[in-house]
């Protein structure tokens, strides 16, 4: 249960995603330890990609793209959740990893109180009964993830290798993958730069989707 250093992020990113499918995303503040399995995540790449926070250039926003690799890139959405992605490539070639859905491990309980909390913050009372019931919704999806981990933009800059929210290699091994576009966007969804473990319960978007 090591977490993965900081060269395993320094190199292209789609081979860091498809190897981060398996790896387990850790938030442990003080006792408050929860933890899931990325089963699902997508790619964004370089300035020349519209859907990349770097394809207007360099700004305060999105600055942690352009540092160093192994890093968080933590970013609200829409005024209401935090996603969280991990930095590659780099310094100074803006890319990054996004964590579209976790199956979780660690910290459950933890996890589904999380989510019913979140319904003030744009979630619906279906979403968080459903929340409380079924774990492989707990997850699904990277705001749901993080609210249930409790990531908030604090988080931004962080250090996966040594920090408190960290990814680490557990022996996971997914047995088969799937790549399609990336989903929620309306530009760059030419490039099949979304991967997810295939026919997993967590993986959020729709089965039709999946490509081998």
């Amino acid at each position: 249960m090591k977490a993965l250093s900081r060269a395993f992020y320094a190199r292209p990113t789609l081979t860091v995603l498809e190897e981060l499918i398996g790896k387990v995303l850790v938030h442990a503040a003080g006792r408050r330890r929860t933890a899931g399995i990325i089963v699902e995540a997508e790619a964004y790449i370089g300035e020349t990609d519209p859907a990349c926070h770097a394809a207007p250039g360099p700004t305060r926003r999105n600055a942690p793209l352009y540092g160093a690799p192994g890093r968080a890139y933590v970013y609200l959405n829409y005024g209401l959740h935090s996603l969280v992605n991990a930095v590659t490539e780099g310094e100074g070639h803006p890319a990054a990893v996004l964590i579209r859905a976790l199956e979780p491990i660690e910290g459950i309980e933890l996890m589904r109180r999380r989510r019913v909390r979140g319904r003030r913050n744009g979630a619906t009372s279906r979403e968080a009964r459903q929340a409380t019931l079924d774990i492989t919704s707990l997850c699904r999806g990277p705001g749901n993830l993080s609210v249930a981990l409790g990531i908030t933009l604090a988080q931004n800059r962080a250090d996966l290798s040594t920090g408190v929210l960290r990814i680490e290699d557990h022996g996971v091994r997914p047995d088969h993958l799937g790549w399609t576009p990336r989903i929620g966007i309306r530009v760059g969804i030419e490039h099949d730069w979304r991967c997810h473990w295939r026919g997993h319960a967590c993986v959020s978007g729709r089965s039709a989707n999946m490509k081998a």
